[in-house]
């Protein structure tokens, strides 16, 4: 199973040299992957900036958005910034894309909260197809450029709703739960996999997921104090992720193996604690 690392790019008042400090140590440790979180209405780091930054940093670990409301943008747009995001970086960005559940994001974009699952899917087949160099239209070319990875980057599908997932049955090449407890993972991970197998797909889908983590002294208090402003708008859930957070070495060994018994792929560490010695204490851990 690979181990990957969120950016603390969701933290107010982050300093942009913390951002391409913990990048460069990500790339140089055990990591497979550098992942980034998406809000509109928050004072965060816009996800692919941050990732673009990210991308200057790193030569090998791959830039995966975790995940990105995709509605909230503009089809075209979308397309051209994440096929530049994929040539810059070499062909290293990973999408994970899904609808969000928080209508002040919506509001922000002037984009339609109760339509936007229709909208996704729609965007899934132009994002396809613009990525394939096909022109916009009749009168007009192709937006590019031409992604390195050949159809366009990897996507993975989030949400935890069945209609969520069930989109697996014919888009994205895997899936990514954002956070919870294993239980309800495990069961996400058992419908992807169910609805890759409708979708009458061939191998078998890549599964994700992210944890929460914060080391160190207080590590537990503020991690959670974290996750109940960042995570409000998921009521119980919010709970839920802050009463689960890792925050000791063992418990990171433990739930790697959990993680690992229920087939996960890809476990991403999501930092509740915006300081690089974070980076270091994980590693410290997997060593």
């Amino acid at each position: 199973m690979k181990i990957g690392i969120a950016l603390p790019s969701a933290f107010l008042n982050v300093p942009g040299e913390v951002i391409r400090k913990w990048a460069r140590l990500a790339d140089e440790g055990p990591f497979s992957s550098l992942a980034v979180p998406d809000r509109l209405a928050y004072k965060d780091f816009d996800a692919l900036m941050t990732l673009a930054v990210a991308a200057g940093e790193t030569k090998r670990v791959r830039l995966l958005t975790s995940v990105l409301a995709a509605p909230l943008q503009n089809t075209s747009i979308l397309a051209k910034q994440m096929a530049t995001l994929d040539v810059l970086s070499n062909g290293r960005l990973t999408l994970g894309l899904g609808i969000g559940i928080r209508e002040d994001d919506y509001r922000v974009a002037s984009a339609s909260y109760h339509t936007r699952g229709k909208h996704f899917e729609k965007q899934l087949a132009e994002l396809t197809r613009l990525w394939s160099g096909e022109p916009y239209d009749e009168e007009t070319g192709p937006v590019g450029p031409t992604p390195v990875q050949t159809g366009g980057p990897e996507i993975l599908l989030g949400g935890f709703a069945p209609a969520a997932i069930n989109r697996l049955g014919r888009w994205g090449n895997g899936y990514v739960s954002g956070g919870g407890d294993l239980q309800m993972i495990s069961g996400c991970f058992r419908m992807a996999e169910q609805a890759w197998q409708h979708g009458e797909r061939s191998g078998k889908p890549r599964l994700v997921s992210d944890a929460f983590f914060g080391l160190g002294p207080d590590s537990a208090a503020r991690s959670a104090a974290y996750i109940l402003d960042y995570h409000a708008p998921l009521g119980p859930m919010a709970q839920m992720m802050a009463a689960g957070v890792i925050s000791s070495p063992q418990i990171v060994k433990d739930k790697i193996k959990a993680f690992e018994d229920i087939g996960t792929d890809e476990v991403i560490f999501i930092p509740c604690i915006p300081e690089v010695d974070q980076v270091r204490r994980l590693i410290d851990c997997l060593g």
